[in-house]
Order: C-alpha cells, then structure tokens, then sequence
C-alpha cells in the first residue's frame, strides 16, 4: 500500500489497473478525460497489460465494450454527461445482455445550456437503464469501488453492469491523499474473470437475441431479480475489501448521527462532507441534525433508509437534479421508499448544483431550518427566490 497525491480521475485509474481489464474503450469527454489518458499512458509503459482502443463516439465505446464482454473478457469504458446520453441506447443492450461492464461516469450538467461544470441529472436520467449505479464521495472512495465495482458485477448471481459516478471536478479534478493497493493485494481481493456467457465455439449459444412478450417479460423479470441479488453481493464484497486492505464501507448508504436524529438530510455525492460538518455544527448548537448519504442509487435502499429515518420527525433530500415539471429524480425514488415501508413523516426537496452552481454551509443550515419550521412548499430550488418564479 502506497500513499499517493491523486485527483478523483487519476484514483479511479489506479483502480482499474489493478482491476486489470483485458479491453478498455476509450472516447475522452470533460471531465473525464484523465482517466483514459491515464489509463492510456499506463499501458503504453506497460504497468497495465490491456488492448486500449480509441474509439470514433461514446455510443462506440460502449459497443466495444459489449463486444469484448460478449467474448469473455473484462471490460472497461468512461463517459460524462451528453456521452453517457449519446450511449443511452447502448444501456439496455448492456444490461439486457448481462454483460458485466464497469463504466466510469464523471457527473456533468446536460446541454442546453452548455456546461462542463458537475451536476447528477446524466446518470439520474438513466436509472431506469438496468445498470448498477454508485455514487462516489471522494478520490479514496472512487479508487476503491473501481475494484469492487469489477466483484460485484462480475459475481454469477449478478451479472449486471455497474456505473461508477463521480462529482465532475469536484471529485475528479481535486487533488487529495489516496492509498493506492498493491498490485498482489488486489490479486487476492479480484479473481481473473470467468463466465459461460460468452460466445463459444465449444460450447455455441445464442446471444443478444430477439424474443416475444411470452419470454421478453420473462427476461426482463430475471435482469430485475439480479439487480435486487447484487444487494448481499455489495456487503460480500465490502466486507473481503475490509479484510484485505483495512478500509470499510457500509452499503448502499451511509448514516451519521442518525441513531436520535430529530431532523435527517438526505444526499449523494461529494456535498455529503459539508451536509456532515453543518450536521456537526448544529450538534453543537443543541439541534438534532443528522446525514444519510445514499452509496448506491440501485440497487435502491428502500428498507435502510426507511431502518434510518424511522425516530425522526421531519426529512429533506439535497439532490443536483431535477426532473422537470415534477420534483427530483432521488426524492422520487426517497418517498417511495419511505411509504413502502410505513414510514409517513414530512419530507422536503431541495434542488441545488445545477450547472455546477455553489450550495454552501449556509443553504444546508436553511434546509434544516425548513425541516424543523415545516413550510407548505415541498419541492423548492435553492437560490430561486420568490419573485422569479
């Protein structure tokens, strides 16, 4: 283990050399152009032993990728923003054929207007896609799920595709310290990969096929039963990391002060570590505050969120993004759960970061305030003030 100063790309690349893909599809897009470059420079000196192809469009990076998949090999390929939207046909194909690729996407706001600055809606868009979607905090956290991202969606009971997202250069341009594996420890911890679905000459199969309502729904009923099963794979997965290199996570999401919160902030991404200091900073001032930072927006927390919040009196979810003329995409997706699972409590939206805009301590101090005040307005944008609406 080797301590680095590593920006949220350059980590994710260290992640996936020591993942070892056999194919990497490249089609450079800010801000997630340094992880191929890196990638590329890796196996150019040859401390990274891929096929590296330089691909004409994002669509055909993830082509690639499917092909090489569909041949039995690990493979890997990275998007942002209108890339990952140029990709959005080649999604389905990906998870309808089980092909366990590993996409890293740098979080960008969509066009128009254009913008290369950090928003969620590109991958929130996409969650209907069937692909495994992660949300990282940080550099540390990115280059870890780059190897666990490979054991989960590689592991038979799964066999779904996982999409790694980072906060575009909040997470992938800033610098921090990183512990970077060694080479023999992510041996030990990711397996070379093996699957029987591929083409084989050995043993013929038909791949990538049509079928009629009879068996499509069929299918489809078993890619959803997969992604549900990737759940006790996550924790498998998180607990041989801790065991091998000594860091531990903790599922699909991650609580703080929650235990006898009054007052709950839900979010994703890297804003968790101001929501935390602002939850830290109310403790202090005698105010209930806690954080639950949602890891993975599917396979979805339904129960832990509901396990999370069931002692509190009020919640808000803090999302950069929106689905327009409704709410945000991850309040959707929040009060659904909660219901389900009888959890009634007011719940409030805050929709803030679109195009890379700032949200700051302050705005995180008004969503509590909001959350024990109670106000009529559910849905609300944070900055947008009354008379421009």
């Amino acid at each position: 283990m080797s301590k680095r100063f590593l920006s949220g790309d350059e980590a994710f690349a260290e992640g996936i050399r020591l993942a070892k893909p056999d194919v990497i599809s490249a089609y450079p897009i800010t801000p997630q152009t340094i992880v191929v470059e890196r990638l590329s420079e890796m196996v150019e000196d040859g401390s990274l032993k891929s096929e590296f192809i330089h691909v004409e469009s994002e669509h055909s990076a993830l082509s690639c990728a499917m092909g090489a998949s569909a041949a039995g090999v690990r493979a890997f390929t990275a998007t942002s923003s209108q890339g990952l939207l140029y990709m959005a046909e080649c999604l389905t194909y990906a998870s309808g054929g089980r092909f366990p690729i590993v996409m890293m996407n740098a979080n960008r706001s969509t066009a128009l207007p254009w913008n290369i600055y950090g928003d969620q809606r590109d991958s929130l868009s996409l969650l209907d896609s069937g692909w495994i979607q992660a949300y990282a905090e940080n550099a540390q956290e990115s280059l870890d799920l780059a190897l666990m991202s490979y054991y989960i969606a590689e592991n038979e009971r799964v066999s779904t595709p996982f999409m790694v997202n980072l906060d575009g250069f909040i997470v992938t341009h800033t610098y921090e310290e990183v512990d970077v594996p060694d080479v023999s420890l992510a041996e030990k911890y990711l397996p070379p990969y093996q699957t029987e679905n591929k083409l084989d000459l050995d043993s013929p199969k038909n791949m990538a096929f049509s079928a009629g309502p009879e068996h499509n729904y069929i299918f489809k009923y078993k890619e959803h039963r997969a992604m549900l099963d990737a759940v006790p794979v996550i924790d498998e997965a998180e607990k041989k990391f801790a065991e091998i290199f000594g860091r531990k996570y903790t599922g699909l999401i991650e609580t703080y002060l929650t235990e006898d919160a009054d007052y709950v902030l839900i979010t994703l991404g890297s804003i968790a570590g101001l929501c935390r200091e602002t939850a830290d900073k109310l403790r202090s001032e005698g105010k209930k505050a806690g954080v639950v930072r949602i890891r993975y927006m599917r396979p979805f927390p339904a129960e832990e969120l509901a396990e999370a919040l069931k002692n509190a009196k009020a919640a808000a979810v803090l999302e950069k993004d929106i689905s327009f003329g409704s709410e945000g995409t991850v309040y959707t997706n929040v009060n659904s759960a909660l219901f389900k699972n009888g959890i009634l409590l007011p719940v409030y939206n805050f929709i803030g970061g679109l195009g890379g805009r700032n949200i700051s301590a302050g705005d995180i101090e008004n969503i509590y305030e909001t959350m024990q005040t109670g106000s009529s307005e559910k849905v609300k944008f944070i900055g947008i003030e009354a008379d421009q609406k």
